[in-house]
């Protein structure tokens, strides 16, 4: 399918026609305002600390550790961008495993014992970097992800899956590795791993983050568990069991490191795997009634917002106030999570124009956030809008439609844009992310993690050669 590009949509009467062609209620503002008064200037409360402003950053899994789990050059400069961003929320920085068997890839970050100071230095990096650039940082909030990535292991060999699941799937067993029950995740191996979320919190509290997010998203572990209604056992089957998980690792946190706050980021639907069909184009693996999908209504391709609805209530039974919200899984159906005009090399193409995957995400927020208007919501799937970013992230916000505004692949080639978008710069077209999946397609490949379109750092590396060759001549055109 051929779908116009946003950078073809230059005026705000060519973006509404757009919407009105593809039937999208997405809200945008012509001016985006800026000053103390607007939108996305207004600062936030958390029962984790003040928040200055509506942007967030969000975390990405990092493919440039070493294979000891510490950062490299390539990590403390990402996280410096990050600081210089003017973004006041740090939701996790980076994506950080709790131990090494639960890393996605050998080179992800692990918060451990002995590396403890590399975590304490990339802090005081972020926050110099912030501090020197905006004169402050009493308005910062920075806190650490914490995840193990269960089903989408691969610990040790960037080209090995080592699995560790939390039930048998029809159809991811076979794409990922899950060929018997020893694959599983018992209660007794799940129980341990509360013990490891807990110490890592611990250790994230030392190296002096204000907050951890216990990662729920994305087919990761927390967010497996929460569609484990046929597992037997303490983690399976009932709402109360499936999330266990999450409760007995918040208890864990509330009595081994007090003060230290707390968030989720919650795959607040799921739509059933997806796959490479005619030409390219994605189609979903399974026709008919699909049961796996967390936030979904049985049909594989359709949203039900109920037991989502009861985990925010949940979070807010247990004094948790910060939610990012997010949907499905990079690994089988990225074009609801990561919206995209170009699939990374392990993808597919689009099946619908990438404007209805984002407004699909910002209309659920919504609705999560009307009905549980007491949580401090943080809304994803933003980067694909492009120059027309800040306008729909100021109406959403103006609206009350999410409090924040969460970047993610944006970061990686234009880190500046929220300190622009206030100050009233004029966005630098040539940093905007394309979505052109490079940052994808590289770390799927065991390249290290980046932009290599559009970072001139990153364009000029021989990973760049490399990444080129893995793509079609039409591809390495764009």
């Amino acid at each position: 399918m051929s779908f116009p590009r946003v950078s073809s949509l230059k005026t705000a009467e060519l973006f509404r026609r757009r919407l009105d062609e593809l039937g999208l209620a997405l809200p945008f503002d012509e001016t985006v305002q800026t000053g103390p008064a607007a939108p996305l200037s207004q600062p936030l409360s958390s029962v984790c600390g003040r928040i200055g402003n509506r942007w967030c950053i969000l975390p990405m899994e990092g493919w440039d550790g070493t294979e000891d789990g510490r950062p490299t050059d390539l990590t403390r400069r990402r996280w410096k961008n990050f600081g210089l961003s003017g973004a006041k929320l740090m939701w996790g920085c980076e994506a950080v495993a709790v131990r090494a068997d639960g890393r996605a890839n050998p080179n992800q970050l692990v918060l451990h014992e002995g590396n403890l100071g590399d975590f304490v230095e990339l802090r005081e990096l972020l926050e110099g970097a912030h501090q020197q650039q905006f004169g402050t940082m009493d308005d910062l909030l920075v806190g650490l992800q914490l995840t193990h990535s269960g089903r989408f292991a691969r610990p040790n060999d960037k080209r090995r899956m080592e699995p560790a699941a939390a039930y048998r799937h029809p159809i991811l067993d076979s794409r990922f590795g899950v060929s018997t029950d020893d694959n599983l995740l018992s209660d007794d191996a799940l129980l341990r791993l509360i013990e490891d979320f807990v110490a890592a919190a611990r250790r994230a509290q030392r190296a002096g983050f204000r907050w951890v997010d216990i990662k729920h998203c994305h087919g990761y572990l927390g967010h497996e568990l929460l569609s484990a209604y046929d597992r037997p056992g303490l983690f399976g089957g009932t709402f109360e069991n499936r999330t266990r998980f999450l409760r007995n690792i918040v208890a864990g946190i509330r009595a081994e490191a007090p003060g230290l706050g707390i968030g989720v980021r919650l795959s607040v639907f799921d739509f059933a795997p997806f796959q490479p069909g005619a030409e390219g184009t994605g189609i979903p693996s399974v026709t008919g009634q699909y049961a796996l999908a967390f936030g979904g209504d049985g049909t594989g391709l359709g949203i039900d917002l109920a037991e989502p609805v009861q985990f925010l209530e949940l979070l807010q039974h247990l004094g948790i106030d910060l939610l990012c919200s997010t949907c499905g899984s990079p690994y089988y159906n990225p074009h609801i999570q990561r919206p995209a005009l170009f699939p990374p090399s392990d993808g597919y193409q689009p099946p619908e124009d990438p404007l209805v995957g984002v407004c699909r995400q910002i209309q659920a927020t919504a609705a999560l956030k009307a009905r549980c208007p007491g949580v401090l919501i943080v809304g994803s799937g933003y980067s694909y809008l492009q120059e027309w970013l800040p306008a729909v992230g100021q109406a959403v916000v103006r609206l009350g439609m999410a409090d924040a505004i969460g970047l993610g692949r944006m970061v990686l080639s234009y880190p500046e844009l929220p300190a622009d978008s206030l100050a009233g710069v004029e966005l630098r077209r040539k940093k905007i992310c394309r979505t052109f999946s490079d940052c994808t397609t590289g770390p799927r490949n065991g390249l290290i993690s980046g932009c290599f379109p559009l970072d001139p750092f990153y364009r000029d590396r021989p990973e760049r050669q490399t990444l080129l060759a893995l793509k079609s001549p039409s591809d390495a055109a764009d």
